[in-house]
């Protein structure tokens, strides 16, 4: 027994040696006859119906192999399968769009702002009541905002229409709300308000545009020069455009999102496309080229550049770069607009801008006594701004009363135009409140007045009252522009102030008129005598006249201004009637706006 057993150790032992053995090579786990495959028939030459294999058709399907395969060369959108060369030749933009990778809304539910109201200005902030729009007609509100041209005839009327649009309010029904916001925006923009413009839009998640909002988004960045803002938009909406501008603008954003060689490459594209030009490319390569690790020696050469246009004018103030003045010579005056308020260009450039941009409403005194005293503060600027900000400080700090009105009275005779001129009374308002009412300056009084009123300081200006004689421009200003007025005015009055006046076809006479009949300042016989005596009809009735009426009698302060703003169109008070400016002051003061009214009526007669 023992020796079976010895002898079946012995046989385990020698069977596990050659076990340890063998396993120098893997051992096949494979059951026999599979340890070799089967040679693979050869490729028949001609078609072989017994030997074609059968294709088991996939759960839901039905049909032979070749229609599936066929069924595999389509996307489940419907596009075709590109080829290996399309797909890398392809941005990282596009191959999202091709396989609807690209959300059209990716925010969460609670970060997502309403559209109910779209706006910047709550009522509580001074804005016009959310549903002032509401009820009214879409295609009326759509006319009065894509009819006015941005160019309004007075400066308090464009900070009146400029609080109208920037309002949070509800759309009127059976309006989008991105078109709303898109229509004010655009407004703004063409009004010179680009800041402003761009917060109406940034006011709506971009999953919400449409192409109307989109536009007015482009045109807000291109006026603040915003380049990279205008982006979150770019990568939600995609491809939903094909124009130059966007396909630059998609370029410069793949650059800044990491993909600089593919924005590159977008952008070599475009010379020559959609009035695109190298210039225009070269700009947008040097700004994209900011952004990522390709980088490419841009330069920029303006030699035959004769133009500017707002993306080229961007691009360029972003690099701080500003274009040649061949190139700005006859630029419009929305460059001035752009130039004021841009914090990359240089003091003086930015001052220049300011003596257009403080005459039409964008820059108050306050902004432009601060831009001033940057100017004065910067030691490096010499020649006419350095003087103008020395000046300007003598104005305040002057030691007599004499030499401060020596100071204001320079800055206003250095303007080189009415309109700077203006900005300049603009600059000095607060300095001009500052001076003492007395006779020895009584000749100046009505420039004093009138700088004062363009800040709204009544109250200031009224003081003036028992230096100035009846008749006379003060006088004229100072009737109007009193919050209140215990008698009305008398025909007397009037005609001396017509035997004063020495504005063309005696406008300036038809603006006072126009003023105090509308704040109810003046009895209906004495007004109609005066009206006979200009050949003004004031009872003449147009479209207009009836609408700004009718939301005047609903108690509709924000209708009013929409309509306010179409009746003050015009580059100057020449293109202003009496008549509109009566309807004007006369519907404000109705709806509680009479502030507004009496600067508006004020300004007209001082600069009519």
């Amino acid at each position: 027994m023992k020796r079976l057993l010895l002898l079946a150790g012995g046989t385990a032992l020698a069977l596990s040696s050659a076990l340890v053995l063998a396993q120098d090579s893997p051992e096949s786990l494979l059951p026999p006859g599979f340890e070799k495959p089967k040679a693979r028939p050869a490729t028949p030459t001609a078609p072989n119906p017994g030997s074609t294999p059968v294709v088991q058709p996939l759960p839901g399907e039905s049909g032979s192999a070749p229609k599936a395969a066929a069924a595999q060369r389509t996307l489940p959108n419907g596009q075709r399968v590109p080829t290996l060369k399309e797909l890398e030749a392809m941005t990282p933009d596009q191959l999202d769009e091709l396989l609807g990778l690209k959300p059209k809304f990716d925010m969460p539910a609670a970060a997502r702002r309403s559209m109910k109201r779209v706006g910047v200005l709550a009522e509580d902030e001074g804005g016009f009541p959310g549903g002032s729009l509401g009820r009214q007609s879409p295609q009326l509100v759509s006319k009065l905002l894509d009819g006015n041209k941005g160019r309004l005839v007075s400066r308090w009327g464009h900070i009146l229409l400029r609080r109208a649009l920037v309002s949070r309010m509800d759309a009127p029904a059976g309006m989008n709300p991105a078109d709303f916001a898109g229509g004010r925006a655009a407004l703004l923009v063409r009004m010179g308000e680009g800041d402003l413009a761009r917060a109406v839009v940034q006011d709506v998640d971009a999953g919400n545009y449409t192409d109307s909002l989109t536009r007015a988004a482009l045109d807000a960045y291109a006026f603040t020069a915003d380049i990279t803002g205008i982006c979150p938009v770019v990568a939600v909406q995609g491809g939903a455009r094909k124009d130059g501008e966007w396909r630059m603008l998609r370029g410069i954003c793949s650059s800044f999102q990491g993909d600089g060689a593919s924005g590159m490459a977008q952008l070599d594209k475009l010379v020559g496309e959609d009035g695109l030009t190298r210039i225009d490319v070269l700009l947008a390569q040097k700004y994209a080229g900011a952004a990522g690790k390709v980088r490419r020696a841009v330069k920029i050469e303006w030699d035959g550049i004769s133009d500017m246009n707002p993306w080229r004018y961007a691009l360029s103030i972003a690099l701080g770069i500003e274009p040649p003045a061949e190139a700005m010579k006859d630029a419009p005056q929305r460059y001035s607009l752009v130039a004021a308020s841009a914090p990359m260009l240089g003091l003086e450039s930015r001052a220049k801008g300011a003596d257009r941009a403080a005459a039409t409403g964008i820059l108050s005194s306050a902004a432009m006594v601060d831009l001033y005293s940057q100017i004065y503060a910067q030691q490096d600027i010499t020649g006419d701004w350095e003087t103008a900000a020395e000046t300007l400080r003598n104005a305040y700090v002057g030691a007599s009363a004499s030499e401060r009105m020596a100071a204001i009275k320079q800055l206003w005779d250095g303007a080189p135009d009415a309109e700077a001129r203006y900005s300049r009374q603009v600059l000095t308002a607060y300095a001009a409140a500052r001076m003492p009412v007395s006779g020895d300056q009584s000749g100046d009084a009505a420039d004093l007045i009138a700088s004062m009123l363009t800040a709204g300081l009544d109250r200031n200006a009224l003081a003036w009252g028992g230096q100035v004689d009846t008749g006379s421009l003060a006088w004229g200003m100072l009737a109007v522009a009193a919050p209140e007025r215990a008698q009305p005015v008398d025909g007397g009055a009037l005609n001396s102030f017509y035997g004063n006046d020495p504005s063309d076809e005696y406008r300036k006479s038809g603006f006072l008129l126009a003023g105090l009949y509308g704040l109810q300042r003046i009895d209906d016989t004495t007004a109609k005598d005066f009206a006979d005596k200009l050949s003004v009809d004031l009872g003449r009735q147009t479209n207009w006249t009836r609408l700004i009426a009718q939301a005047a009698d609903a108690n509709n302060g924000a209708l009013v201004a929409l309509l306010a703003g179409v009746g003050m169109q015009g580059n100057g008070w020449d293109k202003m009637t009496p008549l509109h400016l009566y309807h004007i002051v006369s519907a404000l003061n109705r709806v509680g706006l009479s502030a507004e009214a009496r600067m508006i009526a004020a300004e007209a007669v001082a600069r009519g």
